[in-house]
């Protein structure tokens, strides 16, 4: 788990204050995080399982990285309170892989002389310059995945001069793009992504199964700890043996193919297209066409209820802000005999408990995602009553 108390000189000099609970030891975190999460979610029958930990450093395999100074001398971390920009190239948090391309990322703002953007700007098309952000996903093999968030596509052409150098420089870089985001306002991303290599997924291997992330698509920051997320789904729902599953969050497909199984259905739905074609591109790669569909659309729609007949198991891992109350009752409505939730937020979970009230939640787990931080994941598993 690493050290007791990561020791960070970017939060003792007040620098950087994104890990709220740097300053507790590891093993306070987790208690806290258990109590915390069972005061609101806690239900008669309910059984805890011990709660999955993570390495306390190096576990971040995504780093978004603001970039400020200048373009001769950039920095990539974030913007202080001043506007300045304060460099975390060397963040405690991040994979080893991650830690060791930054500085070659720098160089190649220097080389290609992207202007990095002035957020202090005023009026709708904000400052000048052109670089937003910099962000890198690191896989468990080692290979790298590098988006530059830019104003427009100005500097495209320098970029893509400046391209065999960078990745004769890192030589684990797989994907390298261009995302366009012209407004100025708080938007890490913009929706055109111009990909210059030749690959455009970054390969996340979890055991037996090869995610595909593309760029737009959502990911954990917490490999090691997704994979025992999912390894976990996997064991919980080998014991109810379902026939017919569902899953209403899908992404990229991490719950609906490690669920996969000889004589059982699985049926996949997400917002995002991009997702759902590297969820079937992982499918296709894993065997698994004739056992697992995907579809592109909104689970909360009305006209996706019917996706819900003849479920045994639904599996749901919304983002922050929980099911809401009109998918709650679909799923009160569904024969479904089992829910499987994933949530990154106990306070909207136990909302959605209150909703589910044909359902009793059986067994818990809780997946210490985020280090350093109060939040944390929670898998419940809900049986209809």
């Amino acid at each position: 788990m690493g050290p007791a108390v990561l020791d960070c000189a970017h939060f003792t000099a007040g620098e950087c204050r994104s890990c709220t609970w740097l300053g507790r030891r590891y093993d306070e975190q987790l208690a806290a995080k258990q109590a915390a999460t069972r005061a609101l979610v806690d239900r008669p029958g309910l059984v805890w399982l011990p709660p999955v930990t993570s390495p306390s450093a190096s576990f971040r395999s995504k780093a978004k990285m603001v970039v400020g100074g200048t373009a001769a001398a950039p920095t990539l971390g974030i913007l202080g309170p001043d506007g300045a920009g304060i460099d975390l190239r060397d963040c405690a948090l991040h994979t080893p892989g991650i830690v060791a391309a930054l500085p070659t990322l720098a160089e190649l703002v220097r080389r290609a002389g992207l202007t990095p953007y002035d957020v202090g700007g005023s009026g709708p098309v904000g400052g000048r310059g052109e670089l937003k952000h910099v962000l890198v996903t690191d896989s468990p093999d080692g290979e790298l995945m590098v988006r530059l968030v830019l104003r427009s596509t100005s500097a495209e052409a320098r970029v893509r001069k400046h391209l065999p150098w960078l990745l004769g420089a890192l030589p684990g870089l797989r994907v390298v793009t261009i995302n366009v985001q012209p407004e100025h306002r708080a938007v890490l991303e913009g929706e055109r992504e111009i990909v210059l290599t030749e690959a455009d997924t970054l390969p996340m291997r979890l055991g037996a199964i090869t995610l595909h992330l593309r760029p737009r698509s959502f990911f954990q920051t917490n490999t090691t700890v997704a994979a025992a997320l999912y390894r976990e789904a996997a064991a919980w729902v080998a014991d109810l043996g379902p026939r017919r599953v569902v899953d209403l969050y899908c992404g990229v497909g991490g719950f609906a193919l490690h669920l996969a199984a000889p004589g059982r259905r699985v049926s996949g739905i997400e917002l995002s297209a991009d997702a759902i074609a590297s969820a079937e591109r992982s499918r296709d790669e894993a065997g698994l066409p004739g056992e697992i569909d995907f579809a592109v659309g909104d689970a909360t729609a009305p006209e996706w209820a019917g996706l819900l007949a003849g479920a045994d198991l639904v599996v749901v891992n919304p983002p922050r802000r929980g099911l809401g109350r009109e998918l709650a009752r679909r799923l009160e409505g569904s024969g479904a005999r089992h829910v499987l939730y994933s949530s990154c937020n106990p306070e909207t979970l136990a909302r959605d408990l209150t909703e589910l009230a044909s359902y009793r939640p059986v067994r818990g787990r809780l997946l210490d995602m985020f280090p350093q931080t109060s939040h944390a994941e929670v898998l419940i598993l809900l049986s209809r009553s």
